[in-house]
């Protein structure tokens, strides 16, 4: 065969394989118009035969709504169309601000159920606690309801009334909580020394001013402690979250130090726009000493971000119980006539690419809330709450799975000795702080101190500088 019929078949091959390319393509294509064309016709059918023959008028306004809800609720717990008064209530609670009760609230197997109260609310001094169910709101049933439903009746002007009806674990009636409405003026955080050269920070949520805040709090506790802090511990937990560019000013100030490469976070989406790394600035950064962060179940998202930094950065010791595991990220988006979007675009990883989704922060040293207050003037010691039946990001319907990336394992668990009979007092175990102590109530807090304790004494006796983290047991190694 000569070169030119060779150059000829080749060619005729090449144009064969490309028009046969070019018809599969519009093949596709049209099958796809298509099915979508059909499923509009299909939608269209519906919408009409419900105006013509539904018992009442509906108006095209409620059915429209009310197929974009139905179609956003049937990929995940978090996206949810937003008409302009949640919409607006949205950016008023993130601003600080609102009118309410002070609760966050999710579903967990379609029952309405609190996540966390917001400290220092009409619903945190009323006793509403995490798991419980809210079953009735006034005289209407929550089951069935949407969050966006159940938000707006829990709000109102501040002096109006409310009743929730909660059905909590342990009790075997219904329990009736008349509240009143207050203006939920979230504090972003308190702060305080606990002791000489021991500070305090507690943030309640993440809010627009939250990096500024903490800022303005490191200040006032330097002030405090003249001679140089030895320990600082961030409370985060029961913060379910909020504004994750405030935990990244947060982490900031105590990464990038040319000792970690300086990543807080990484989310990661579908498309282009979604794939984002944040990472600490050049700036002013926190002296290096001990941190330690307490987080537990109600510890959520933004929360997650500064605990996984902190730890994957090796500055801080994270201690208390798994957190939620709200690893997704949420773009809002606005849209036209007050409208907004709220969709899941992206998910959340740590500095070493661990997923939080689903997962939640595992913490180094595993401490168990155990409520002091209960304990006897024997001395006697009552068993840890059991935090394993927390309600979690894991419990939510439709919710997404994190990948299969191992997570990392508690270094030590700290245990509370079981109660034993007075007659036979202990003579093991971690002595509890008397109970006149500043924090006799709080066990996990307690044993954060007494950890920056420690690391002070290991410290001195070594005479090497702070580490952030100490030297820790074999995994599964239990300290009692």
């Amino acid at each position: 065969m000569s070169m030119k019929s060779r150059i000829f078949l080749i060619a005729l091959c090449l144009v064969i394989a490309v028009t046969a390319g070019v018809r599969l393509y519009r093949s596709v294509q049209t099958g796809a118009v298509a099915a979508s064309s059909d499923n509009l016709k299909l939608f269209k059918e519906v919408m009409t035969i419900v105006k013509q023959k539904y018992v009442d008028e509906v108006d095209d306004k409620k059915l429209i709504q009310g197929a974009i809800d139905g179609m956003l609720s049937k990929l995940d717990p978090h996206s949810n169309f937003m008409t302009p008064e949640p919409y607006k209530e949205m950016k008023v609670a993130m601003s600080g601000s609102f009118g309410g009760l002070g609760i966050e609230i999710n579903l967990k197997d379609g029952k309405l159920t609190v996540i966390s109260p917001i400290e220092d609310t009409p619903a945190w001094r009323a006793g509403i606690k995490s798991n419980d169910h809210i079953w009735k709101i006034d005289d209407k049933p929550t089951r069935g309801m949407s969050l966006q439903k159940a938000v707006s009746l829990m709000r109102g002007d501040k002096g109006t009334r409310v009743t929730l009806h909660i059905a909590r674990d342990g009790e075997k009636k219904s329990l009736v909580f008349p509240l009143v409405r207050d203006i939920i003026k979230t504090k972003s955080m308190k702060s305080r020394t606990l002791s000489p050269g021991y500070g305090y920070v507690r943030i309640v949520q993440f809010q627009e001013r939250s990096g500024e805040d903490f800022i303005k709090a490191m200040e006032v506790i330097h002030a405090d402690n003249p001679g140089g802090l030895k320990g600082l511990i961030i409370d985060l937990r029961n913060n379910p979250g909020g504004l994750v560019d405030s935990a990244a000013q947060i982490a900031d100030r105590f990464i990038g130090e040319g000792k970690d490469d300086g990543t807080i976070v990484t989310m990661k989406g579908r498309i282009q726009g979604a794939q984002m790394n944040r990472f600490a600035k050049v700036g002013e950064k926190e002296p290096h000493y001990p941190v330690v962060v307490l987080i537990n179940g109600g510890s959520a998202s933004a929360s997650e971000i500064l605990a996984g930094a902190l730890q994957d950065n090796k500055r801080a010791i994270i201690m208390g119980t798994q957190s939620y595991g709200k690893g997704s990220v949420q773009s809002v988006i606005p849209l036209r006539d007050g409208y907004g979007l709220k969709l899941t675009t992206a998910l959340y990883y740590t500095p070493k690419g661990r997923s939080i989704q689903a997962k939640g922060i595992t913490p180094d040293i595993i401490v168990a809330q155990v409520d002091l207050s209960a304990k006897g003037k024997n001395g006697d010691k009552i068993e840890p709450e059991d935090s394993s039946a927390d309600f979690r990001e894991k419990d939510l319907q439709k919710m997404f799975k994190g990948d299969d990336k191992a997570d990392r394992k508690p270094a030590m668990e700290l245990k509370a000795p079981a109660k034993k009979p007075a007659e036979k007092p202990q003579s093991k175990g971690i002595t509890l702080l008397p109970v006149n102590d500043e924090l006799a109530n709080d066990y996990q807090l307690a044993r954060a101190l007494e950890m920056l304790k420690g690391l002070d004494i290991f410290n001195a006796v070594t005479r090497g500088t702070p580490a952030a983290v100490p030297p820790a047991p074999p995994a599964g190694a239990a300290a009692k």
